[in-house]
């Protein structure tokens, strides 16, 4: 039985804690302040109770649409070599691509601790590839070129260095959802000027 502690809810009230669960994004979508945030969250949670279990939206989906373990186990199924994993809601090419993905963040973000990177040296790459100062990915002007900075700053601090949306608000002395939003834009701006925080 999975109880609302397996599901990450009880870390997302603030009763439990882990690391590795990033609560602030989803919070951010509920309110600007942490007290606020849970309060609406818990009022979308048990808006949605009424609505009951939807088997669609529970774990290993892809065994569901094959018919259940039970089909799972005939011969002519079990020879199409099928990936699966019951955290993960997708056919199986979508599940092996997801599982190959995360390990390959595993791989890289131990490379990364490894070379150093922390939040003061990735401020400085950026320095670097933005053409701004340091102090100034950490200041709140909203001239273009250091919005820029800060919003790739944020972006690698969230996805490469796995800072907390929580931490990074603090560090920069802004709310939850700007940090959100830095973070997407700073994807956007990776992606598209092709910017690397390590140089192969």
């Amino acid at each position: 039985m999975i109880t609302m502690t397996d599901c990450g809810h009880s870390v997302l009230m603030g009763n439990h804690k882990r690391n590795w669960q990033d609560t602030d994004y989803v919070l951010s979508y509920f309110g600007k302040h942490i007290s606020g945030a849970r309060r609406q969250y818990h009022n979308f949670v048990s808006d949605g109770i009424p609505l009951g279990r939807r088997n669609e939206l529970t774990g290993g989906c892809l065994i569901r649409s094959l018919g259940g373990w039970t089909a799972v186990n005939r011969s002519d199924i079990k020879e199409r070599n099928i990936k699966s994993d019951e955290r993960i809601l997708g056919d199986s090419d979508f599940v092996d691509s997801l599982l190959s993905t995360a390990n390959e963040r595993y791989k890289r973000f131990h490379k990364i601790r490894r070379l150093g990177f922390d939040l003061e040296k990735t401020a400085e790459r950026v320095s670097e590839l933005c053409s701004v100062e340091v102090v100034d990915i950490f200041s709140r002007s909203r001239q273009k070129e250091k919005v820029t900075a800060r919003s790739v700053f944020c972006y690698w601090a969230s996805r490469e260095l796995e800072i907390s949306c929580t931490e990074l608000a603090r560090r920069l002395n802004v709310s939850l959802p700007a940090v959100s939003y830095a973070v997407a834009r700073g994807e956007a701006l990776v992606r598209d000027r092709g910017y690397k925080l390590l140089v192969e």
